[in-house]
């Protein structure tokens, strides 16, 4: 049986690398010439590690991705704790204020004593919590309002909602914010040489073991030829078909709904198209000098700085290994239509500098070089709409299957859950 896997991220190659185990002919076809979506890396003069495009790091407790990489023989994760913050604004005076520990919110200056308390006691039950039906009923800015008040929230939460999903904020569920809370902790890994050295890692298992991996190849439409699937694919200017048996596609679903027009029905296209989604803006700049001297991730929850998080990577990650230069993340998601979306590194860099300045005054003239990426269809928006609306792995089409990051629901996007979606939707193959 030949399988077609459309997208060469972490869920479409986990995929392809359990179904060779289990002796399945596999093809993944990916668009760009790097595989790994946005946990793929670049290289600038002087680095010898990669640099994701879009920031990236693991949790303690991600058993799926550590998973596959003890399968795959795979040993180059490693772990630290670095400091984690909020950046707010106390007395006209910026402030990093560290929230990791009970103790930080004790002595948290921006609530009274009893809406610390109240705070910790509702985080705790987060943290305690298993997922309830609960979370599914209210939004995330109902419930935490009315269990540690409605100051607390919006110290604690209401800006950084809106940074996150902009005009949908006061609409997303509260299972959101469960999973943050829940999933959460301090100890966290990175890759040596950085996340692609691991995606190349299971393209080099997967193609030892007889399967396919082409990159550069776009997928135009996907349809039927009697209980069979065709893929047209074309590749520089090379238009060809690919017969396969199943289809897994790990594409986002708007691009999916495109391709496959003529293989699912109307009802379930117009479902799916239904999904919101924030595009993704990064931005990464090299310098001589760190804009943050001790902390990795810093939420900014001052609603006049347009970042939502800065992230100093080389906090976590020793500079040596990309010249001896300090790597700095900036990032948001935004609506389509924003101005950033039209921008270079340049301007990037331009539109977030008075913000960058309040933070580090000295630090922009240490920069050396910058880089911009930008994502479609990178968080889709978690209301109670998309309850209705996010696809499920077994399609109305026998045969074509879908596990893109739609459906790593209620957990937030991330490495982890797309592996554990292609061992889930490898499984579903037999």
């Amino acid at each position: 049986m030949h399988i077609a896997i459309l997208g060469g991220g972490f869920t479409g190659l986990t995929a392809a690398y359990r179904l060779r185990v289990r002796g399945y002919k596999v093809t993944v076809l990916e668009r760009e010439l790097l595989a790994g979506g946005l946990a793929s890396g670049f290289k600038a003069e002087g680095w010898d590690w990669y640099l994701e495009r879009a920031y990236h790091h693991i949790f303690a407790n991600d058993a799926e991705i550590l998973g596959l990489a003890a399968d795959s023989g795979f040993a180059d994760f490693f772990f630290a704790s670095p400091e984690t913050a909020s950046l707010y604004q106390v007395n006209d005076t910026l402030r990093v204020c560290k929230l990791d520990t009970p103790i930080d919110l004790l002595t948290f200056p921006l609530l009274s004593p009893v809406e610390r308390i109240r705070a910790g006691a509702v985080l705790a039950g987060l943290k305690l919590s298993p997922f309830l039906p609960l979370y599914e009923k209210y939004s995330a800015e109902t419930f935490l309002s009315a269990t540690m008040g409605e100051h607390a929230y919006d110290v604690l939460f209401g800006e950084l909602f809106r940074k996150k999903f902009g005009k949908y904020a006061e609409n997303i569920l509260s299972s959101f914010i469960w999973t943050r809370i829940n999933k959460r902790t301090r100890n966290l890994g990175y890759v040596n040489g950085g996340f692609q050295r691991f995606i190349d890692h299971l393209i080099t298992k997967i193609r030892k073991s007889g399967g396919v991996v082409r990159t550069g190849a776009t997928v135009r439409e996907i349809s039927r030829n009697g209980n069979r699937f065709t893929v047209t694919v074309t590749t520089g200017k090379k238009t060809e078909i690919l017969d396969a048996d199943r289809v897994i596609s790990t594409l986002p679903t708007p691009i999916l709904t495109r391709l496959s027009a003529r293989v699912l029905p109307k009802e379930y296209l117009k479902q799916l198209t239904g999904v919101r989604y924030l595009n993704a803006a990064c931005l990464i700049l090299e310098s001589k000098q760190k804009v943050l001297p001790s902390t990795y991730w810093l939420s900014v929850c001052v609603p006049e700085m347009p970042m939502m998080v800065i992230l100093q990577h080389t906090n976590m990650v020793d500079p040596k290994h990309y010249g001896g230069r300090e790597i700095l993340y900036v990032a948001n998601y935004i609506d389509d239509g924003h101005k950033l979306l039209s921008m270079d590194a340049e301007a990037a860099l331009e539109y977030y500098a008075p913000a960058l300045d309040r933070i580090n005054p000295a630090y922009r003239k240490t920069i050396t070089g910058k880089h911009f990426f930008k994502a479609p269809y990178a968080q889709p928006i978690f209301d109670a709409d998309f309850l209705t609306r996010k696809p499920d792995l077994q399609t109305p089409t026998p045969g074509l299957l879908i596990a893109n990051l739609d459906m790593t629901y209620p957990y937030d996007r991330g490495t982890n859950y797309a592996v554990k979606l292609g061992n889930e939707v490898s499984a579903q193959i037999g």
